[in-house]
């Protein structure tokens, strides 16, 4: 269990933030031999080992997966503002090769003549680079056809707990993070297989969602400014195969009330979610959806509200009440 004591400073000063970089450390894990996916996963991950495998540039990404559990932020830097993993491979390369060998030395002590390790202290610029590109080469056949998809799940969701924290506050924030995570006031606890315990300082709390946070959960203390904390993003169904997966139930009373469509365009609607953003999750066609909506809306089910230039669509009282009743889904405190 890895306990975080935030004080008031830190908790005011929660920001939230996309990394391309950290969904795909996550993933690496996640296409690991060992591991077994769960459904939505499940063919990408058949790719991504292939990936892993026939593509010899990808090397040096196993100091990552098969490291200790621990390893230095110069590995996987915080976000700084850039949503590409272009920009975020420049900061890896950039890396200056003081803070590369000091991160040696704090996390691969007894590990430095290793194969994997050495490079970095030898040259660490020369090692960063070759870093760089392997995540690079692991994007491009593994990650990149997704991140369209992807990139509309984490600003969902950044939206939502956005708007979450700036009206109802830090609690209700951290209370509908994930399963892995539970706030007890000052106490931020991350399921691990390991105990630790931080305090934040000075430093301000970042909240990352990925969309691969099945892989692994994330969490970066190097840092003297910040510290960094990842959590499961919603729609990780979006990137399954829209040929398989599971039927519809025989005993689904919704969808046989509102026709399977609408049944699961409602059962979605756990947060604010735009019609690209329920087109991604369900497979279906951004007009298929809004012709969905429209109907919901219509029948007083759900509501929407303009944020910018995109529109929101998320469940009524009503909505949630029909959830519970006829679906036995237990929405009736759902983040809003």
């Amino acid at each position: 269990m890895i306990r975080i004591e935030l004080d008031e400073a830190s908790l005011g000063a929660t920001r939230i933030a996309i990394s391309p970089l950290w969904d795909a450390f996550c993933s690496l894990h996640l296409a690991l031999p060992h591991r077994t996916p769960s459904w939505p996963y499940e063919e990408w991950a058949g790719r991504a080992r292939e990936v892993l495998r026939d593509d010899e540039r990808t090397r040096p990404l196993r100091l990552l997966t098969h490291g200790p559990h621990g390893f230095p932020d110069f590995l996987l830097p915080r976000p700084a503002g850039a949503s590409s993993v272009d920009a975020e491979l420049d900061i890896v390369r950039a890396t200056p090769a003081d803070v590369v060998r000091a991160g040696v030395r704090e996390h691969y002590a007894e590990m430095e003549d290793h194969p994997f390790v050495r490079p970095y202290v030898d040259d660490p610029e020369a090692a960063c680079a070759t870093l760089a590109e392997a995540y690079a080469a692991y994007w491009e056949g593994a990650l990149e056809q997704h991140w369209p998809t992807m990139r509309r799940l984490v600003e969902d969701e950044v939206l939502v707990r956005a708007r979450t924290f700036a009206t109802e506050g830090v609690d209700a924030l951290f209370a509908g993070l994930e399963s892995r995570a539970s706030w007890k006031p000052p106490v931020l606890e991350l399921t691990k297989h390991i105990e630790a315990d931080y305090r934040a300082g000075e430093r301000r709390l970042l909240l990352i969602p990925l969309v691969f946070a099945e892989g692994c959960r994330l969490y970066s203390t190097d840092d003297p400014e910040v510290l960094a904390v990842s959590f499961q993003a919603r729609g990780a169904a979006a990137l399954r195969d829209r040929s398989a997966g599971p039927g519809a139930a025989c005993g689904d009373r919704l969808g046989l009330l509102l026709g399977r469509g609408r049944a699961s365009v409602l059962r979605q609607l756990g947060g604010p979610l735009t019609t690209a953003g329920l087109a991604d999750r369900l497979g279906l066609a951004p007009s298929t959806v809004s012709e969905h909506l429209s109907v919901l809306a219509d029948a007083g089910v759900v509501t929407r509200h303009r944020v910018g230039r995109s529109v929101y669509y998320q469940l009524t009282d009503t909505g949630r009440s029909l959830l519970a009743l006829l679906a036995g889904e237990d929405v009736l405190r759902a983040v809003s």
